[in-house]
């Protein structure tokens, strides 16, 4: 049995992330998943929502593109070791469709987020775990006001009323007992 050498097996995991990412900008579900192994996984953690086998991941991927029936991954960066493949990319599209218990509200998007794959023995997407800033998503869809912000400042006050008073009770109490006598 013929073994590869590093770098040729960190070459062609390369080239399995480049066909990934090429097959999610197609939004071809079973292109994406002919990438997977049979272990797959993915693994949303800003939202803490971890999917493990293929059906799962399917799903994660059906809600996604339907979501964003336009989305678009415009890969900025690239590293790769001996254990997985890393990739700094802008993602972007419109909010169209249900996703996280939101309706579509038809506002486009545009964020940063790392990628990090994992891979089988034989060289298939064991997994793929993501991270990106969950508020910055939220603001551009229209569903997150800045808490500093006038209108975020508001909507807290309505939307977290003991939030407020216990942090105001808080407020004038630390200033009561730091007044020097």
């Amino acid at each position: 049995m013929e073994t590869k050498s590093s770098g040729d097996r960190i070459k062609t995991r390369i080239q399995l992330v480049e066909e990934h990412i090429r097959q999610e900008n197609l939004h071809n579900l079973g292109g994406i998943l002919d990438t997977f192994g049979q272990d797959a996984r993915y693994d949303d953690e800003p939202w803490d929502d971890h999917r493990a086998g293929r059906d799962q991941v399917r799903l994660y991927y059906k809600e996604t593109l339907t979501a964003a029936p336009d989305l678009r991954i415009e890969v900025r960066h690239q590293y790769a070791t001996d254990e997985a493949v890393i990739v700094e990319v802008t993602i972007s599209g419109t909010h169209m469709g249900g996703w996280r218990g939101l309706p579509g509200t038809g506002r486009s998007f545009r964020f940063p987020l790392c990628g990090i794959y994992t891979f089988d023995q034989e060289d298939r997407l064991l997994g793929e775990k993501i991270y990106y800033d969950r508020a910055t998503v939220l603001r551009q869809i229209g569903v997150f006001r800045e808490p500093t912000s006038g209108l975020g400042r508001l909507l807290t006050a309505i939307n977290h009323p003991l939030t407020i008073a216990w942090a105001f009770a808080r407020r004038v109490l630390w200033r009561q007992t730091s007044v020097p006598s």
